[in-house]
């Protein structure tokens, strides 16, 4: 059996929590891989809402396994309090033991987000428009060579790690900001979420993914943030610290690139991004603020307004040329109900030259889009069930996009509960 990869086309919070959520009883283990509690994974079911941080979004079947893989980086006090919040909630992972974490990732620290606060504070204007939970400090102490990982936390010399590299940050934060704010609570926390990280099924996740494969089992890799925040191939340097990339699931669960299956790539009708950077088709305008308000555009995690634009073709091809997507997922359909007229930028002008495809740097030059104008639908959309209830402009506009992108759109969301999905091929 191949590994189906799901991840995200453009800035991150395209609706993969929710997909992975409603794919998930067809697949025996799910498996995150890269990112770290900066993500946001948003679910609703039987009137209730979770949002998952580090989790799969996999965790509410019982038939499915789900695994923290190596790519990941784990905040403990974050990772316990998604624990607890499910636990309350019914769902005790404990006692399900479906959940299982790799021993490769990496731990996040207190002073890791110490040192993420103060880089952004010492940026100024120019800061990246980092969640502020230590994830750019923990992915360079893993590249470093210094980082700490969920084995670790077996060994008996733990503590002695530990304050070694809490040392090494604290002299960081004193020599390059002037200050060391005090972090006793949260390190406590943090020793005790560790504690119960111990009573979970710890695996060397590389052997569990490939026996799982070699065993015939149904395997899904869920990425977080989105293929324009990848480390090499982002809008860079307004990028996260991993690879958001389908080449990222090798890396982040050890398995090699002919074990890749399909590759689902998801996408808003329109477009979002939180946090600094280029965003070539914002609506910095009313416009933009009436898809904000409608499409309830704030961050699962950080609660930020997120930027709203509409659709990037060139973005879009891009990122399915990196990630090879064999379908497409559309989200958020519902949202452009009402709008008489939306818009595709199938173009950019970039550097006096009309484009269709992403140029290297769009930091210092901004490119600026070139619009197709496209009949609206006004119906209300979050009712539909059935396939005849789609509206013919709502079916033109995936025409139109599945003939720009030549990958079929397999998925159509129409509202945020696992049951506005509806299957289209």
């Amino acid at each position: 059996m191949a590994v189906d990869v799901l991840l995200g086309l453009q800035w991150g919070d395209e609706g993969k929590g929710k997909i992975v959520d409603v794919l998930s009883p067809d697949y025996d283990l799910i498996a995150r891989f890269q990112g770290g509690p900066n993500a946001g994974h948003t679910l609703e079911f039987d009137g209730k809402k979770f949002v998952l941080n580090t989790i799969p979004s996999g965790i509410f079947f019982n038939n499915t396994i789900n695994l923290i893989g190596n790519g990941v980086v784990i905040d403990p006090i974050t990772l316990k309090r998604e624990i607890d919040k499910l636990k309350d909630a019914g769902h005790d992972l404990l006692a399900k033991k479906n959940l299982l974490i790799a021993k490769k990732a990496h731990l996040i620290l207190p002073t890791h987000q110490l040192l993420d606060a103060a880089s952004e504070k010492k940026m100024g204007d120019g800061k990246i428009g980092s969640t502020l939970k230590g994830i750019g400090p923990t992915y360079m102490d893993k590249t470093g060579r210094n980082g700490l990982r969920i084995g670790d936390i077996l060994q008996p010399d733990f503590k002695e790690k530990y304050e070694k590299l809490k040392g090494k940050h604290t002299s960081m934060l004193q020599a390059l900001y002037g200050e060391v704010a005090d972090f006793s609570e949260r390190e406590a926390a943090f020793f005790e979420a560790i504690e119960l990280i111990k009573k979970f099924e710890l695996v060397d996740s590389e052997h569990y993914v490939n026996n799982a494969i070699k065993q015939g089992k149904k395997v899904l890799a869920e990425g977080a943030q989105g293929t324009m925040l990848d480390i090499d191939f982002g809008s860079y340097p307004f990028v996260t610290s991993s690879n958001t990339t389908t080449a990222g699931a090798c890396t982040g669960l050890g398995i090699a690139p002919q074990q890749i299956g399909d590759v689902i790539g998801i996408f808003k009708a329109y477009c979002t991004r939180v946090g600094g950077g280029p965003f070539p088709t914002e609506l910095d305008n009313e416009v933009g603020e009436e898809l904000r308000k409608v499409g309830h555009e704030f961050g699962a995690t950080t609660g930020r307004p997120r930027r709203t634009g509409w659709i990037d073709l060139p973005a879009l091809k891009y990122a399915i040329m990196l990630n090879g997507v064999t379908q497409l997922v559309m989200t958020k359909a519902d949202v452009l109900s009402g709008f008489d007229k939306i818009y595709a930028c199938t173009h950019y002008i970039h550097e006096g030259e009309t484009i269709d495809y992403m140029p290297y740097d769009i930091c210092s030059v901004i490119p600026k889009p070139v619009y197709k104008e496209i009949d609206g639908w006004n119906e209300d959309l979050t009712g539909i069930r059935e396939l005849n209830e789609i509206p013919q402009r709502l079916s033109d506009y995936m025409a139109f996009l599945e003939k720009e992108l030549e990958v079929p759109v397999k998925y159509l969301s129409v509202g945020p509960d696992r049951v506005q999905t509806l299957v289209l091929h």
